[in-house]
């Protein structure tokens, strides 16, 4: 029921798409903008080339703004290079047998699949100089060290939870109010500033990663953004 729900609220939010050429992929674009691709077949077995264009430095658009074509969608769906549809993210473009789900998190995308209307779903394929592109074109050429800091990130990222928890409680229970019901509370655990800044910077690193990937956890992944 939930699932239909979101469902029904994501295909709400797209809007026509106001015709506009697909422009290619810059050298300076992995940070600010991620694009895939898909083939699919229309009812008359006709294959065209769907694309999903993501910006991540837009800001959400009204629904006059997105009927209006004004500026850059958050998100646009494109075949064959013009564009179809356009609109914020989260959301589930209509396409031939199925739809395009497309979210984002705070260090990038955390979903771009094609869900089919009997619940099969599979990533669609980066543009190969984007950074989930060049990420995974690294995973092809270095299996084994693309495991490697896959594990990692988890890793750290497992850390960080750990020790932002630690912190996070030791800092709750030491208020007055708090403290006077159930005590106070002292973390184990306590970094240098440099050792925090690095734990963070390794985080973040590490969050990235995982996006470039589409790999995402709700509990793991959110918290420790």
């Amino acid at each position: 029921m939930v699932n239909k729900l979101t469902r029904r609220w994501q295909l709400a939010k797209v809007r026509a798409g106001d015709g506009s050429p697909l422009r290619d992929y810059r050298l300076w674009q992995p940070f600010a903008r991620s694009l895939f691709f898909l083939e699919l077949a229309d009812h008359d077995g006709i294959s065209h080339t769907y694309a999903v264009d993501v910006r991540y430095l837009t800001d959400a658009k009204t629904r006059k703004q997105h009927d209006n074509g004004e500026g850059k969608a958050p998100a646009a769906l494109y075949r064959n290079d013009v564009q179809m549809s356009r609109s914020n993210v989260p959301t589930a473009f209509p396409v031939p047998g199925g739809v395009i789900e497309v979210a984002t998190s705070a260090f990038g995308l955390k979903r771009m699949h094609f869900v089919s209307e009997t619940g099969v779903e599979r990533a669609l394929r980066p543009h190969p100089r984007s950074q989930e592109g060049l990420r995974a074109r690294f995973g092809q050429r270095f299996p084994r060290a693309s495991t490697l800091i896959g594990a990692a990130a988890v890793v750290i990222l497992v850390v960080a939870l750990a020790v932002n928890l630690l912190q996070g409680v030791e800092a709750l229970t030491h208020s007055p109010v708090i403290a006077e019901k159930v005590g106070t509370f002292t973390s184990p655990i306590h970094l240098p500033t440099w050792a925090n800044a690095t734990l963070i910077t390794a985080g973040a690193l590490a969050g990235l990663e995982r996006a470039t990937r589409l790999r995402y956890n709700r509990f793991l992944d959110t918290i420790t953004s």
